[in-house]
């Protein structure tokens, strides 16, 4: 009893607050080699790339043991191709958002992504719209708010709130408005193409239920598709070049980042569902505006401290509302078989599971 309730609850807590520290370490560190050279479009493939070597020798042991994995089919192969696509798209949209703002900012954006896939899932009528439902309105006032939120992140700096005295002219964090703007527009897109990706990859993990191979076929589509596109639209070789500093450090340092991070989501969205990997995105905004202020000299501003508790509010409105509509669905199941008796656990019991299937 203890085992399962350290595997079903300590463990992925534990593991998604680690997650959201190496990404907003990673996007940290991502910005100072930014700001020595390292083109985004290399940190990418590079990334990516090293990502797939980290996972090879892990998928090819769990391929070679695993007896039950069912039969790989062309369509799946098709979805992780998109998969492949979205990531990628997203990872480029994202790196050059950092470079523009900052890692805070995209932290802040971050918590976007529960109204994003709301909105996805209206358009793809995956969701129904009732707004007589106390859940539906909820997220769909959620969804404003965090709108609203991310609008004053990125139009509205205010005063500085915190700020260091003495920064190293190494790192000139400094950002015009118009750089921020582009920036969290930038950021914006990714997390709405990181929606999608969640979709996807909700529905690949019921078709192919394997963590570690689905990661690894992920990362190495996302690397031959990233690769050559990369290569055509950076053609600066300098951009590429990797030194022993902050870059190499940063790149290195990707590799056994993304694919834990990947490793984490694709097996949390396994086991507890979209909606408990989004309830730990407003943590990643302390960490990073932290570290940021600390470690690189970024300035702290009352325009992303209030737009981040906007987005915040927003954030656990959608996820109020999400909590709501699966327990509402979950009291509509109970009173389906409530004529045919209850049981202590509230499982439908063997007998009575037998009974409706002979309806």
């Amino acid at each position: 009893m203890a085992e399962n309730c350290c595997y079903k609850d300590v463990l992925p807590f534990s593991a998604m607050v680690a997650v959201e520290c190496t990404n907003v370490v990673l996007n940290i560190l991502f910005k100072a080699a930014s700001l020595k050279g390292l083109s985004y479009y290399a940190f990418n493939v590079y990334s990516y790339a090293l990502s797939t070597l980290v996972l090879l020798p892990l998928a090819f042991l769990i391929f070679k043991r695993t007896t039950e994995l069912p039969t790989f089919k062309l369509s799946l192969l098709y979805r992780i191709l998109l998969l492949g696509v979205l990531g990628s798209v997203a990872q480029i949209c994202g790196y050059k958002g950092i470079e523009y703002g900052s890692a805070t900012l995209a932290s802040a954006i971050s918590n976007l992504t529960p109204a994003f896939t709301f909105i996805l899932a209206l358009i793809f009528r995956m969701e129904k719209l009732a707004l007589k439902s106390s859940s539906t309105r909820a997220k769909i006032m959620g969804t404003v708010v965090s709108i609203s939120g991310a609008l004053v992140v990125v139009l509205y700096e205010g005063p500085t709130i915190i700020s260091t005295s003495s920064r190293s002219p190494q790192f000139p964090l400094s950002t015009s408005l118009s750089n921020w703007v582009i920036g969290g527009l930038l950021l914006a897109v990714e997390y709405l193409l990181f929606s999608m990706w969640y979709i996807v990859q909700t529905q690949v993990m019921r078709l192919y239920p394997s963590e570690l191979i689905v990661v690894f076929l992920y990362n190495l589509c996302a690397t031959i598709i990233s690769a050559p596109v990369s290569l055509m639209v950076e053609t600066n070789l300098g951009g590429w070049r990797l030194r022993p500093d902050i870059a190499l450090v940063a790149v290195v340092y990707s590799g056994f980042a993304s694919a834990f991070s990947n490793i984490v989501h694709t097996w949390g969205l396994h086991l507890k569902g979209p909606l408990y990997i989004s309830m730990f995105r407003p943590l990643s905004i302390a960490i990073a505006a932290a570290i940021g202020v600390i470690f690189l000299g970024d300035a702290l501003y009352l325009g992303s401290v209030v737009g981040a508790v906007i987005i915040s509010i927003g954030f656990y409105a959608v996820i109020w509302g999400k909590a709501q509509e699966e327990e509402e669905e979950e009291m509509k199941e109970d009173c389906g078989f409530g004529n045919l008796g209850s049981s202590s656990d509230g499982k439908t019991p063997l007998l009575q599971r037998y009974e409706v299937e002979g309806m």
